[in-house]
């Protein structure tokens, strides 16, 4: 095939007569697209509970690169009349389908099968005259899945090839085949991330169901690939869009049962993404005006309610740094209202500030973030609270003062965050701490110590 597409003349291989003859004609094409790519098909695990081993794929590098190297040439010798374009757009969304499978490092590839993909792609933009593959998937504009055909003539290779992709993908996509053919979530996770606003709205109803499948997946690998997903539509829908037919609910409600999952990088990406699909089904409370009545509970309540119950009893250390870091964020979206979980916010403080975090002290600068943005939003409740974080505070000071296993830079930054956060103390409650911070002398502490209690007291009376 690949010596045939080299030799013959294009004009016997492109040729027909009628309208009707060029219909056969691309689905012609497409059989034979078919066909070549059948020779390097992936095999399919016997049930959707279990991998194939990677001496299943043994034989499919080898195999794919003849493949791509004849429908390279077949792309090679695609003219540029109208004609031409029709059955381009024909067969792209096989050959992207297929590329994508195998320019991905995955067992059932090698260096050199994946290098022959990366050239069918790039094949592929350039004889469409697409930039790039984001080009490649949705043309020049916003199109519906309607709109791709009415554009048949008009659009050229301007059109996008995500409907197409999308109805080579969707009988792979149900919820008991999916699992069958370990390259199909990647095909369709790589579809999606290449889309954006205003072209996935069009396809929303899908892109959303698959999300939800890998979301819903036992696998962590497939969890996290269903949130990035997930994340993505969220950032790329408009928020109108979002909240038809209760979808934002959806979401939300399939993303926030994985807060009592215990895999880090899980509950990263779904804290992550939760922060955003919040603003889409409710105004962030630190933005609402003052209110003579109670402010009712929200869903951002929910969520930091429970981030916070989890911190308060988590003690493996990549989980505790993924929740610090996660937390200053959802402090500033909570605004004033962060008053309503100050008690845990308060034990969650304390507990942090006792563990060391070694080397970069993650989990500890995140925390001294947090109080002092707490601080900051709820300084009118600190003040009966001053005692027990005043103790801890110095305590942490002369800790780090005198550890040796930390590095200079980490050590400094422990101690000017920790200043900051007695400065704004001492602030809440009027200076009226200054009198406890002079007490402190050489005999408990060192003159570093006493250097930044110094700062503190001084800039405080200024």
């Amino acid at each position: 095939m690949e010596r045939l597409f080299q030799t013959a003349d294009p004009n016997w291989l492109f040729s027909a007569n009628q309208d009707e003859g060029w219909t056969e004609l691309q689905e012609a094409y497409s059989t034979l697209v078919s066909a070549l790519i059948g020779c390097a098909v992936l095999p399919l695990c016997e049930d959707d509970c279990s991998s194939l081993p990677s001496t299943a794929y043994r034989c499919v590098p080898s195999r794919a690169r003849p493949v791509c190297s004849s429908l390279t040439a077949l792309l090679g010798t695609l003219g540029n009349g109208d004609r031409q374009t029709d059955l381009l757009l024909a067969v792209a969304p096989h050959l992207c389908v297929f590329a994508v499978t195998h320019f991905q490092d995955q067992p059932w590839t090698s260096s050199s099968s994946r290098a022959a993909a990366q050239s069918l792609q790039e094949a592929l933009l350039r004889t469409g005259g697409w930039r790039d593959s984001p080009h490649l998937l949705m043309g020049d504009g916003s199109q519906g899945e309607g709109e791709e055909g009415k554009e048949g003539k008009e659009g050229g290779k301007n059109r996008g090839i995500l409907g197409g992709i999308l109805d080579i993908l969707q009988p792979h996509l149900t919820k008991d085949l999916w699992q069958r053919c370990e390259a199909v979530k990647l095909v369709f996770a790589w579809t999606l991330l290449q889309v954006t606003r205003p072209s996935l709205s069009s396809h929303l109803s899908r892109l959303l169901p698959p999300s939800l499948l890998l979301n819903d997946n036992y696998r962590p690998e497939n969890c996290m690939l269903g949130v990035r997903c997930l994340h993505h539509i969220v950032l790329n829908t408009p928020a109108a869009d979002l909240r038809q037919f209760n979808r934002a609910e959806v979401l939300y409600q399939a993303l926030f049962k994985h807060l009592y999952t215990t895999e880090p990088a899980v509950i990263q990406s779904v804290l992550s993404c939760l922060l955003d699909l919040l603003l889409v089904l409710e105004k962030p409370p630190s933005s609402l005006a003052p209110s003579s009545s109670r402010r009712k509970l929200c869903r951002h309540d929910d969520v930091l309610r429970l981030v916070l119950t989890h911190m308060e009893a988590e003690h493996k250390v990549e989980l505790r740094r993924v929740y610090a870091s996660a937390l200053p964020l959802y402090i500033d979206r909570m605004g004033v209202v962060v008053c309503r979980h100050l008690r845990q916010v308060e034990q969650v403080v304390l507990g942090y500030l006792e563990v060391t975090d070694p080397p970069e002290e993650t989990s500890r600068l995140k925390i001294l973030e947090v109080l002092q943005k707490t601080t900051r939003a709820a300084w009118p409740r600190m003040a009966c609270r001053v005692a027990v974080l005043l103790r801890c505070l110095l305590k942490l000071l002369v800790a780090v003062s005198s550890d040796c296993k930390l590095s200079d830079s980490v050590r400094q930054k422990l101690m000017n965050q920790t200043s900051l956060c007695l400065k704004l103390l001492v602030d809440s409650c009027h200076g009226d701490l200054q009198p406890l911070l002079q007490q402190v002398d050489s005999s408990c502490c060192s003159s570093e110590v006493l250097g930044c209690l110094a700062t503190i007291t001084r800039t405080t009376k200024r």
